[in-house]
């Protein structure tokens, strides 16, 4: 059993470590909160923006004149990855980075190498993992950090993509983040991002520029469906970009204040427990004291 200074010392560190988690857990709380009104309140838009997305696309059709829906044999995959910038916030980072690793495997089976592979990396974390394993990091967004990120980083990422997508860098454009449906609930998510899938109707060719109409859903469409369509969709990816970096953003502050509010839980456990053997060795060594006090006694006696 060990001696009753060092389980006093030992009691002092998990008492200390017990504030400091619970302090961090009450920031991540607080982050949350903020985040996760934004996250949440944004993606109605985005799901808004890529149903007029889908009804416009009945109406322009195929076109070869739109390289961002053109499906090319697989080659090379671009990766756009969001991790977090700190740890400390349970198995966030490696759920995400799980996806990466699956990925890796699918093109070893269909005879592709990690060159393959180009990543635009947000996060600190998901940088250093790549660059150990000795992956191509096309680019990281170091500057502003993750808590700092604001649509003018989505609209220089989603261009980033677009450019490396068009000019046949790469084939297919995936995003890895994780999406925020809960507090308690965040999944990791592994999407196509380029080329664009929205599904078509049956309006292949479209209508004339200055034509006005009126698709199945009500929508009075004005100039042009193509026009609108050309303005809409770069908007669309950019929204979609920054939709991801939100939800990242929120699960990463809700996987943080659970894991902080695990390890108060069990600091706190681990000081009952101490104490409770630091008391039993207290009582020992009185025990012990009495008896050598007593035994003396009676010998002087």
């Amino acid at each position: 059993m060990a001696n009753i200074k060092e389980l006093r010392g030992r009691i002092r560190s998990v008492a200390n470590i017990a504030k400091i988690t619970r302090a961090m857990e009450m920031v991540a709380s607080m982050k949350l909160r903020r985040v996760q009104s934004r996250a949440l309140s944004f993606r109605p838009y985005t799901e808004e923006l890529q149903g007029l997305l889908g009804h416009l696309a009945e109406h322009v059709g195929h076109s070869p004149d739109r390289p961002l829906f053109q499906e090319r044999e697989i080659k090379s995959i671009g990766v756009m990855l969001f991790t977090s910038d700190r740890g400390l916030c349970g198995a966030y980072n490696a759920n995400v980075l799980a996806g990466v690793t699956r990925l890796r495997a699918d093109l070893k089976a269909r005879g592709l190498g990690d060159g393959s592979l180009k990543f635009f990396v947000v996060g600190r974390k998901g940088y250093s993992w790549l660059n150990r394993r000795g992956l191509h990091v096309e680019r990281y967004y170091a500057d502003p950090t993750l808590e700092a990120l604001d649509f003018a980083t989505a609209r220089l990422a989603s261009r980033d993509l677009v450019e490396a997508f068009t000019s046949a860098a790469v084939d297919e454009v995936r995003i890895m983040f994780t999406a925020f449906e809960s507090v308690v609930r965040f999944v990791p998510r592994d999407e196509r991002f380029l080329p664009v899938t929205v599904e078509l109707g049956d309006h292949a060719g479209g209508h004339q520029n200055g034509d006005r109409l009126k698709g199945e859903s009500g929508y009075l469409l004005e100039p042009s469906p193509h026009e609108i369509f050309s303005r809409i969709l770069p908007k669309y990816l950019e929204t979609v970009i920054f939709d991801a970096m939100l939800s990242s953003l929120a699960s990463e502050m809700a996987s943080r204040r659970m894991a902080m509010k695990g390890a108060t839980d069990a600091a706190t456990r681990m000081n009952k427990e101490l104490k409770r053997v630091y008391n039993r060795a207290r009582q020992e060594s009185i025990t012990k004291e009495l008896l050598d006090i007593v035994g003396g006694a009676n010998a002087v006696q």
